[in-house]
Order: structure tokens, then sequence, then C-alpha cells
């Protein structure tokens, strides 16, 4: 069976990127609370990958969405989110993003539209519990994509399971939706 994700880093040691086609996710937990941010980009025809100090920089343009998991005792929950302290911050306003709330109150927030970035971007190098994985563009990407982030919004982000599914399903549509890569990435 053909390998569907694999951790950014190893991948890039292992001479596995996909240079190609790809969709990397990266996860910012909050080690004290909830609170939790993921990235994910796509990206098409690289140039070059190179590995600095901070992380790996992708020659090549990218589409990044942001998602911001907000648990109900989050006390800066009126402060807009490109605002925040470095470490809870995304560069989006909360009309930029779509919001679900959870039963238990929390709040999933996706953005509506991706960031392009163009000539370059880097991802980070994780530490903590933070991750970097990379998904490779088979033809069950997006299911995998699917059930990844049902599992993680629950497990990770304390997302009910109910609603960890219909966040995840909507991230995927978004996706599929925003990201693919036809049009200007075929």
């Amino acid at each position: 069976m053909a390998v569907k994700a694999m951790d950014l880093f190893d991948a890039y040691r292992q001479d596995q990127l996909p240079r190609d086609e790809g969709y990397i996710v990266s996860s910012f937990f909050n080690s004290n609370s909830a609170y939790s941010i993921y990235e994910i980009v796509s990206y098409s025809g690289v140039k070059s990958i190179y590995l600095n100090d901070a992380g790996l920089t992708f020659q090549t343009n990218g589409k990044k969405i942001h998602i911001l998991i907000e648990p109900a005792s989050y006390p800066n929950k009126a402060i807009e989110p490109y605002v925040r302290s470095n470490t809870e911050q995304i560069p989006l306003r909360f009309n930029e993003l779509e919001q679900i709330t959870a039963k238990n109150l929390s709040k999933i927030m996706i953005a509506k539209e991706p960031i392009i970035s163009f000539s370059s971007f880097t991802i980070l190098k994780p530490s903590g519990v933070n991750f970097a994985l990379v998904f490779y563009n088979r033809p069950d990407l997006f299911v995998t994509l699917q059930q990844f982030f049902e599992k993680t919004f629950n497990r990770e982000a304390g997302i009910p399971q109910a609603d960890a599914k219909k966040s995840a399903k909507r991230v995927v549509e978004i996706l599929e939706t925003t990201m693919n890569f036809r049009g200007e990435y075929s």
C-alpha cells in the first residue's frame, strides 16, 4: 500500500517529498489549553527545497488555509485573530473566517479563501507536540485529510466527535474548492 502521509522533515531527509503536487499540514498547539492553529499549504511545481535554521523552504508558489480552534474558556475571544499575540495569531479577520460553534462551545474557525504565497514559503520546524506532515496527492487524498482532521480536532483540540466530523468535512470542502490542483496548477 502506498504511503498517504509522512512527517515532512523525515520525507525531506529520505528524499520522498513530492515535487509535483502536495499538501502540508502544520499544527501549533498551545501548551496550556486546547487553543490550536493549523496551516494547510498546497503546492505544485517545486523548483528547489532547502533546509535552513527556521525550517524547510520551498521555492514555488503555494496556497495556505488557516484553521483556528478556540476553547470555550479562551479569554481573548473578542480580539481579531490577526492582532493576537504571536503564538495565537493567524493573518485573518473574523469576517474572513467561517465559524462553527461546537457543542462544548469551542469555536472552529476556517479561512474562507487561501492566502497565496508567491515564489517561496517556509514550513517551520515543529517543536513539542506540534507536527508538520506532507500528504501525497493520491485519489483518496481528500478522504484521508477529512479523517485526519476529524481525529486531530477531537483528540488534540477537544472538539466533540460530531462537531469534529462536521468541521473536518467543511475544511475538506474548502480545500477541494479553493486548493485543488486543477486550474492554475495544471
